[in-house]
């Protein structure tokens, strides 16, 4: 695949990033291509979210390179890229409503409060209309539960339509039914031709739609397809220890990673 902007949407080059004397991952290698789901999964602190910094330019890497959407990324934020933050619960305090928190992604405005032009309404109640966030649209978004929230962010996200979408475990605390939405919301970007790269602690709500991981562990990665990335042989050579990815139910339970009590329940429907 070519370096070009018509087929890819982003290129990592030899990307290492250290801090201090700990090195969170070198050698990285990656291309997403449009409309590719690439999952990011590992244990706490390998560096996941910082991989999405150093594509935001907001981290700077110790090597290599990184260009997105054709042009190389800068020590500084890029708005042509769509960010989807975790799942935080905001204030019951915040008075915000729900077509505000949309609108600050209209047209960059994404600090501070937008313009009000007809242009701007018309997109911000599309955005409204797509994640389906008009019975609340006009509610403080205190007061909205956490998936309605993370619903109005999916639409503040996808406010410049990105064609490079990143994820930054969008799903935390959400229940299933919103699980399945956000999941959903998603995927309707990426078949649209965007390329995403989505941060996650549980593969299972996105594992049908996974075209590729890339797990980081212990300074280390593997990428490639799940059922390349997520075997007992590949896991334990990551970890430098046995872990066993086991047959449950017509599930995959990795068993025996550091953090799996937290993040290694991992399934996939077994095809027999």
């Amino acid at each position: 695949m070519t370096d070009d902007s018509h087929s890819t949407v982003l290129q990592i080059s030899g990307a290492a990033l250290r801090r201090g004397d700990r090195e969170l991952w070198s050698g990285l290698d990656l291309t997403l291509a449009p409309g590719e789901l690439i999952a990011v999964l590992g244990p706490s602190g390998s560096g996941k979210t910082t991989l999405l910094h150093a594509i935001l330019g907001l981290e700077r890497l110790s090597e290599g390179s990184i260009t997105a959407l054709g042009e190389p990324v800068r020590h500084r934020g890029n708005r042509r890229i769509g960010y989807l933050p975790q799942a935080r619960p905001l204030s019951h305090e915040t008075g915000m409503r729900g077509r505000d928190l949309v609108a600050l992604g209209v047209d960059g405005h994404r600090f501070g409060l937008p313009i009000p032009r007809r242009r701007d309404r018309a997109r911000v109640q599309h955005l409204i209309d797509a994640v389906g966030a008009s019975e609340f649209a006009d509610e403080p978004v205190g007061v909205l539960s956490g998936g309605e929230q993370q619903r109005l962010r999916v639409g503040q996200a996808l406010a410049d339509d990105p064609r490079l979408l990143l994820c930054d475990e969008p799903l935390t605390s959400l229940d299933l039914a919103n699980q399945q939405d956000v999941v959903r919301l998603i995927d309707e970007h990426r078949r649209s031709g965007a390329g995403v790269l989505l941060v996650t602690h549980d593969i299972n709500p996105v594992l049908d739609k996974v075209d590729r991981i890339l797990y980081i562990a212990n300074g280390r990665f593997t990428l490639g397809p799940p059922h390349e990335v997520l075997t007992s042989e590949v896991l334990s050579e990551l970890y430098g220890a046995s872990v066993f990815v086991l047959r449950a139910g017509g599930r995959l339970v990795v068993v025996g990673a550091p953090d799996a009590e937290e993040s290694h329940h991992y399934h996939h429907e077994d095809p027999e």
